[in-house]
């Protein structure tokens, strides 16, 4: 018995925490939903960073900004700084699209990390730049640039197109000459200017070409809708063609599919809605393009009101 040897348990030494972890998080409203994906970045983040042995949390840096440039981005540019001034070894962040705004703010963050000796790891993507050869990061941050882009695109695309729909657009209620908006900001005839929108339709249909009603317009000292003593020929062309002065808007009318959407009665009237027919016959008997058998060709004369 007295030959056992004693033996005694040495765990090992906990690895020491010495890679300086700088968490970075953006997303770009304050909305709740926002707001929630914020929290939930931070905390996933965190958990991640506690469980890895020799990480350290050593700062969170946060971001509520837009993807328009110019926004603000203190925080970013805190971190940045810390980077250089070398109080981080490792930046941790969700996704490339929240890391930077497009692609050539991320490579010439990342460029500026490199020369600083930082790594930038991107949970979602599973890329690590210590691991990554700079060209193939540039090629993999551009492909999810685009990627990121089309899906954005695709989604305002979307939305546009459900507002349309649903009628909560707030297209429909896009300010022209001749109205103003209310309080709850519908739009609301404005008197003043209404009055010079039926005089322009009313001198077409009594014969004044676009360029005489430009002529009568000055005489009578009206300025433009921005203000101008000169009218521009396409403004007038424009509000000829304008159905909205009927009370009656379309949203969505380009495109291959040719689709629609009408809001009848969305507006008060300035013009009725007979006037209005009136002015685009007009128009379409005053173009100087006709179609025949063989299709289109243009005629030799434009119109003149001098020939009424």
């Amino acid at each position: 018995m007295d030959n056992l040897k004693k033996v005694h348990f040495i765990p090992p030494k906990p690895q020491k925490r010495d890679k300086r972890v700088g968490i970075y998080c953006r997303v770009s409203t304050k909305s709740l939903e926002q707001l929630q994906s914020l929290a939930a970045q931070v905390s996933h983040l965190t958990k991640i960073t506690a469980a890895t042995p020799q990480w350290l949390l050593a700062d969170v840096y946060i971001d509520i900004s837009s993807s328009k440039t110019g926004s603000s981005r203190k925080e970013f540019n805190r971190m940045l700084d810390d980077c250089t001034s070398h109080k981080l070894d490792i930046i941790f962040t969700k996704s490339i699209s929240r890391f930077g705004r497009d692609t050539v703010e991320t490579m010439e963050a990342l460029s500026k990390l490199k020369s600083a000796g930082v790594r930038v790891i991107f949970e979602q993507e599973e890329l690590d730049t210590a691991n990554t050869d700079s060209d193939l990061m540039i090629s993999i941050i551009e492909s999810f640039a685009q990627a990121e882009n089309e899906s954005r695109s695709e989604n305002i695309k979307w939305g546009i197109k459900q507002g349309a729909a649903s009628g909560t657009s707030k297209l429909y209620d896009r300010k022209c000459y001749g109205y103003k908006h209310n309080e709850d900001g519908k739009l609301i005839i404005d008197e003043e200017t209404a009055e010079n929108v039926k005089i322009i339709f009313d001198l077409y249909l009594r014969g004044q070409s676009v360029l005489g009603i430009i002529k009568e317009l000055e005489k009578r000292k009206i300025p433009s809708p921005t203000g101008k003593e000169k009218w521009c020929k396409r403004t007038i062309d424009v509000m000829l063609s304008n159905e909205k002065y009927t009370g009656d808007v379309r949203l969505l009318k380009t495109g291959k599919s040719k689709v629609h959407y009408l809001a009848t009665d969305n507006n008060p009237a300035i013009i009725s809605k007979e006037v209005f027919e009136a002015v685009q016959v007009e128009k379409a008997r005053r173009s100087n393009v006709m179609k025949d058998e063989n299709g289109s060709q243009r005629k030799n004369q434009k119109y003149s009101s001098k020939s009424r």
